[in-house]
């Protein structure tokens, strides 16, 4: 079997060490540039590569094809391959049929990063033999290959689920769905939500699909489309027989006949949108029957994703916060929202198709001023201009930060929070983040 993977990437390595360990003639194939210590893991394992080209004699003759989630459908070798009907799926689906362990996999708009490292922290903490992968550190086809976990808790983007065909996670859940990369969905919101539900396409009734209630798409897709798993829903505002749900302020997740509660003043994590993301990890908690206290004492001391409304430093009474990881509207939402002091807000980048409006109220409420940073800012002036008092357009990020500093007085806080993507002037939201932490550091 000739296995051809597009992409030299992390899931790209990651699937050609297992197709190599399990048989297939592997060739992996980057139309950019491979990076030195992934090109050193290739010859290590003897496998054939190349980079900066695509050889189609190299490619077309494959059996079945990893695309790396990166590459969209209209890559014209994806398109010669289609027509080809030679098989593109994604590396979860490739590696999903090597392990028996059981997964749980997460999806969703917003808060997959945060709630799918809240759940490996919570079954790490009690114990179990258990990987983290997908779209988030080390490749999930790696760790098949080279580990032996009994649980993988598996973080998926749409693109991941778009290469699925058989692939069905145990525990599923949805945190969110909101309008984003619309531009690999032909700009119809349809179709991304639809890539979304892949996820619980070939789930069984023995299987889990854990959802937020109160996400309006979500609820419209359950109404008109099926799905065999048993359902479990979260919310804020409603309550359950089954599920997790708000009274006062004590969250409380009612499964398996008994109930966990706790004081939502204790959970580490700040903010109504992390209520939602520990609601969903608990239940997960539950359902694996780990022990209240183990989950009360994760809850209470998990640390949070970098890049993710993590707190920098505190000078002259103003506080930084580094939320580089918002890349869409909805997350940038979050953030406003989870402000309780006057913020100067950093923000801009690539526009992939925003909507700001329903940022309005929040801006009007939260927002002293704002700082453009990115290449084009028209549709952010033009949303806002009339709205703060204070708008300037800077293009590099230790000229946001410093801007910031002197607009900022006592008591303020100063958020990246840019609801775009960073390719324009970053190479990705983590460099993004770095620099304006390294800038933040230099004040």
């Amino acid at each position: 079997m000739r296995l051809v993977i597009l992409g030299g990437g992390e899931s790209g390595v990651g699937t050609a060490i297992l197709g190599k360990k399990m048989g297939y003639d592997v060739f992996v194939s980057d139309f950019g540039k491979i990076k030195d210590n992934y090109k050193e893991v290739l010859n290590h394992y003897a496998i054939e590569w190349e980079n900066e080209t695509h050889t189609e004699n190299k490619i077309l003759n494959a059996d079945l094809v990893m695309k790396s989630p990166g590459i969209p459908e209209k890559a014209p070798i994806v398109k010669k391959l289609v027509e080809k009907k030679i098989p593109v799926i994604s590396e979860i689906e490739f590696a999903a049929q090597f392990t028996e362990a059981k997964t749980i996999g997460i999806t969703g708009s917003n808060g997959k990063t945060t709630t799918t490292m809240l759940v490996y922290h919570l079954l790490k903490s009690a114990g179990l033999n258990v990987g983290l992968g997908g779209n988030i550190g080390k490749s999930f086809a790696r760790q098949v290959a080279e580990d032996n976990f009994d649980y993988y808790v598996l973080e998926l983007s749409s693109f991941q689920l778009d290469g699925i065909v058989k692939y069905r996670p145990d525990l599923a859940i949805i945190t969110n769905i909101s309008p984003d990369h619309l531009d690999r969905y032909e700009y119809k919101y349809e179709n991304y939500i639809a890539s979304k539900f892949r996820i619980t396409m070939n789930q069984i009734e023995e299987d889990f699909l854990i959802y937020d209630a109160d996400d309006e798409a979500i609820s419209e897709w359950l109404k008109t489309n099926k799905t065999k798993a048993q359902l479990i829903p979260f919310s804020l505002e409603k309550t359950f027989k089954k599920g997790a749900f708000l009274n006062n302020n004590i969250m409380e997740v009612a499964i398996n006949e008994e109930e966990f509660v706790m004081e939502t003043q204790y959970i580490a994590l700040e903010g109504k949108h992390n209520i939602k993301n520990a609601m969903a990890a608990t239940t997960v908690a539950k359902l694996l029957n780990i022990r209240k206290a183990t989950i009360r004492e994760s809850l209470a001391n998990f640390q949070g994703v970098e890049h993710r409304l993590e707190k920098v430093l505190k000078i002259q009474n103003v506080q930084y916060i580094n939320d580089s990881k918002a890349t869409n509207v909805n997350a940038t939402f979050y953030a406003l929202d989870s402000m309780n002091s006057p913020t100067i807000w950093i923000v801009g980048g690539v526009d992939k198709g925003n909507d700001y409006t329903e940022l309005m109220s929040l801006v009007h409420e939260k927002v002293k001023a704002i700082i453009c940073l990115g290449v084009e800012n028209k549709k952010i002036i033009e949303a806002f201009g009339n709205v703060v008092d204070v708008m300037i357009e800077v293009t590099s990020m230790n000229d946001a930060v410093r801007m910031a500093q002197r607009m900022a007085e006592k008591g303020d806080a100063v958020l990246l929070s840019p609801a775009c993507a960073s390719f324009d002037l970053f190479d990705d939201y983590e460099d993004r983040g770095r620099q304006f932490k390294q800038a933040v550091q230099n004040l």
